[in-house]
């Protein structure tokens, strides 16, 4: 399975764009504010706009490189797009749309329509015009006809921002299947953080039009998370056992057990977890007689104040937690970098995001 290696610089308009990264097969998220120019990369890779230097690759085949002159056009890429608008056509059927690559392309698919129509929950929808369908119906459209078009690589721009928040939950579980079953690679542009955690595989940090950072959503979005909430904690792990009275999952992550409230999963499934930083507190010793259940042994690495509340960074074995408490309880347990505390987190306010692919074992 081939990667995507991109390294371009370039202009568009009078924004600067300089980025250089690898995707491999699977989901890798272009992920920053609005306007930080992870459309502009994404036109770049696609052939729409031009980058002054660099090179972009995908398995052997070059793509655009500055220093021969070669530029394939878009058409001759190999590339499929879904935008934030459907952009079906609204006199094909759902089934049309579908194929509309094969049929008006005179082009033939490796992939069996009647696969991606089961991925994506269309078989009920084949008949019908795009006008008759919801918004988050019609983007699953998208998709098929961009997965049908049988590309080298997938490219999402922001494909669910223009849903509101109900179709988004309900489009979101496709996008997982899509994610999950993915053979090539998938640039998925989003500035939303749940939606990333739940969909990537790598995460590439976008500020200003320049990579400023990447690595798995763990290490990326950690530090992600809004001034009103806080940041957010994601731990990648598997489950060791589940107790079917009191139903509770018991998760290995990397820095250690972690406890949860959720429904039966099979030992040795990979999960995602999300925990938000108001809801780890912070002690200086393990304590007995409490209802939470994780009591997780940490070592204080930053406190940063932020007006009345304060910001711990704490690793937890190979891992890292975000805690917000206020200022003066961080004053009043003396925090400060080398001290060793103890996380504690109940376990159902641990949210279980994702059912990770056997891809993500080993990291």
């Amino acid at each position: 399975m081939a990667a995507l290696e991109v390294d371009i610089s370039g202009r568009a308009g009078s924004f600067a764009v300089a980025a250089a990264f690898r995707a491999e097969p699977g989901v890798t998220a272009l992920f920053g504010r609005s306007g930080a120019g992870k459309s502009t990369i994404l036109k770049m890779i696609a052939g729409t706009v031009r980058p002054e230097r660099g090179r972009i690759a995908a398995g052997g085949r070059v793509l655009f490189d500055s220093e021969t002159g070669s530029n394939l056009p878009p058409r001759a890429r190999g590339i499929g797009f879904v935008f934030q608008e459907d952009r079906l056509f609204p006199h094909l059927s759902v089934r049309r749309n579908l194929t509309y690559a094969r049929w008006a392309g005179r082009r033939t698919g490796m992939r069996a329509v009647e696969e991606v129509v089961a991925l994506l929950g269309l078989k009920t929808y084949l008949d019908r015009y795009p006008e008759t369908l919801s918004g988050g119906e019609r983007q699953r459209v998208a998709i098929g006809r961009a997965l049908l078009a049988e590309p080298q690589i997938l490219l999402m721009d922001e494909p669910l921002s223009s849903l509101d928040r109900e179709r988004r939950a309900e489009i979101l579980p496709y996008l997982e299947a899509v994610a999950d079953e993915a053979r090539i690679p998938i640039l998925y542009v989003s500035h939303d953080t749940d939606e990333v955690a739940r969909l990537a595989d790598r995460v590439v940090a976008i500020e200003a039009g320049r990579v400023v950072a990447a690595g798995t959503p763990a290490e990326i979005l950690g530090h992600a998370g809004g001034e009103e909430d806080g940041p957010i904690s994601f731990l990648d792990g598997e489950v060791v056992a589940f107790d079917a009275a009191y139903g509770t999952v018991l998760v290995e992550t990397a820095g250690g057990p972690v406890e949860l409230s959720a429904n039966e999963l099979p030992a040795g499934s990979r999960i995602r977890l999300r925990i938000g930083a108001g809801d780890i507190a912070i002690a200086t010793a393990a304590h007995e007689g409490l209802s939470i259940r994780n009591q997780l042994r940490c070592e204080v690495e930053k406190v940063e104040r932020r007006g009345n509340s304060a910001e711990v960074l704490l690793g937890f074995g190979q891992e890292r937690l975000t805690a917000r408490i206020t200022a003066k309880s961080a004053d009043a347990l003396s925090l400060r970098p080398g001290l060793r505390v103890v996380a504690l987190i109940k376990a159902i306010s641990i949210e279980r995001t994702r059912l990770l692919p056997t891809r993500y074992r080993g990291g």
